[in-house]
């Protein structure tokens, strides 16, 4: 592994750092794969209860490396399976600054967002002759229609004030405290039943019922039982993700 993706452990949170801030952490396919194999490592780790991605400098993510997709070297699709699959380990982003083109698509994979207030959002593909072929096409399932194609189809930023009100972040916050709230965030999801957990995000994502398998698979659980007698006996659970 490179010093491409830097890593913090934070109790049961991996904080994964964007680190190439002399390209406004631009995703060069050296990134990407860096990027995904920290994702599938930390998704893998049943330590790891929540993960926190953010960026290093003053920019989240600036898209795609333009300068290294003009030159044809590499390949830009080693995050596909981050996008279109994702992960059962619920991924905060925390917006230090901008995210824009495949940052932005970064972000509407992940399932929570703490952006700065003066971050902007965006999907600008279209002003360079393609389309946001990452997972910018499916912004309407996070905000509405009317919004995601202005977005999309202008490939103008809004601010993150103007993101937070249409549901996009779920807290607008001061530059310097971004990386506390997101791990604050990050620590309540933590503290809660991993399966329970992990099972609340696939179904809300795929937005539909549980079936019953999947009901037992966690209603008799170990975490179950244990949730239930740390609520009789007034103390906090210790889960063990089985």
């Amino acid at each position: 592994m490179s010093d491409l993706v830097l890593t913090e452990r934070v109790d049961n949170v991996l904080v994964a750092t964007l680190n190439r801030p002399e390209a406004r952490n631009a995703l060069s396919p050296e990134l990407i794969d860096d990027l995904s194999d920290v994702l599938r490592e930390a998704d893998a780790d049943p330590g790891v209860r929540a993960i926190v991605l953010t960026g290093a400098g003053t920019v989240f993510c600036a898209g795609m490396d333009l300068k290294a997709f003009a030159k044809g070297g590499g390949k830009f699709d080693g995050l596909v399976w981050f996008f279109r699959d994702g992960i059962g380990t619920p991924v905060i982003a925390a917006l230090n600054g901008s995210a824009l083109g495949g940052g932005f698509e970064m972000v509407l994979a992940c399932d929570l967002v703490v952006a700065a207030e003066d971050a902007k959002l965006g999907i600008a593909e279209v002003k360079r002759g393609l389309f946001a072929a990452g997972g910018g096409t499916t912004l309407a399932a996070r905000v509405p229609l009317a919004v995601a194609l202005e977005m999309g189809l202008t490939g103008d930023p809004v601010t993150a004030a103007q993101a937070e009100r249409a549901g996009l972040v779920n807290r607008a916050v001061p530059a310097d405290r971004v990386r506390e709230e997101a791990l604050a965030l990050a620590g309540r999801i933590a503290a809660n039943g991993p399966l329970g957990v992990a099972m609340t995000k696939k179904l809300i994502r795929e937005r539909r019922w549980a079936e019953p398998d999947e009901v037992m698979s966690v209603f008799r659980s170990k975490d179950a039982a244990e949730g239930a007698r740390a609520f009789a006996e007034r103390r906090t659970p210790v889960w063990n993700g089985s």
